[in-house]
């Protein structure tokens, strides 16, 4: 494996920085290490990992308030986030997760697992030599976003679930009914013109070439 991937390791234990930047260095993986959250933030909007692994208990900011912060940053919404502590409660899950989290491993953990989950997690990232193309659109349907040609797109609520409806099945034509019942629920009452506009809006922000209308039938989005 060549030295693509980056990885921000955050623990106020050196010995365990150490060991891990040993480990992992071995595999390939070009690393970077922060022993304090406010460290490891300066550092990931310096890099841009491709995965941050972040201890719980911390000097200063702990570990979920550093990951609170790391996702407030757009800069770093392709980063992949994974929490590495002793902490085992269910609560201190609960919180990683909802503080951005993509992941939760215990300490301590065999090298060879880690390696696994780490190859796991950075499976969901793009190849680091990867460049997005021009038209490349991505719909991200658990953060509510949209990624056209590598930027975010931060769309209202009707206008990403009739996106995210339209991408579902690419290519199939979806009536009226069909949207309007989906996306505005069939006891809504809503004007004529109502998909009209919000296929207009998408098309002003995406671009022109992805939806196709059907003139009396509805619309379809066009695979690339």
């Amino acid at each position: 494996m060549q030295k693509k991937y980056k990885i921000l390791l955050t623990d106020d234990e050196p010995d365990i920085l150490e060991f891990l930047s040993y480990n992992l260095n071995k595999e390939g993986y070009q690393v970077f290490t922060a022993t304090d959250g406010d460290s490891a933030i300066r550092t990931a909007l310096k890099e841009i990992p491709h995965l941050i692994l972040l201890d719980i208990m911390m000097p200063h900011k702990n570990g979920i308030e550093t990951c609170e912060e790391l996702r407030a940053h757009p800069e770093l919404d392709n980063c992949v986030i994974a929490f590495l502590t002793a902490r085992a409660e269910d609560y201190s899950q609960i919180a990683g997760f909802e503080a951005g989290a993509d992941d939760y491993i215990h300490k301590p953990v065999k090298p060879k697992v880690l390696q696994t989950r780490i190859k796991a997690l950075l499976k969901r990232c793009r190849e680091p030599d990867d460049k997005p193309a021009d038209d490349e659109l991505v719909i991200d349907r658990e953060r509510f976003v949209v990624i056209k040609s590598g930027k975010k797109l931060t769309l209202p609520k009707k206008e990403f679930e009739l996106l995210a409806l339209l991408m579902s099945k690419p290519e199939k034509v979806f009536g009226r009914d069909e949207i309007f019942n989906a996306v505005w629920g069939d006891d809504i009452i809503v004007g004529d013109r109502t998909i009209d506009v919000h296929i207009r809006k998408l098309r002003e922000k995406i671009g022109d070439k992805y939806i196709q209308t059907l003139k009396g039938i509805g619309y379809k989005f066009i695979a690339s």
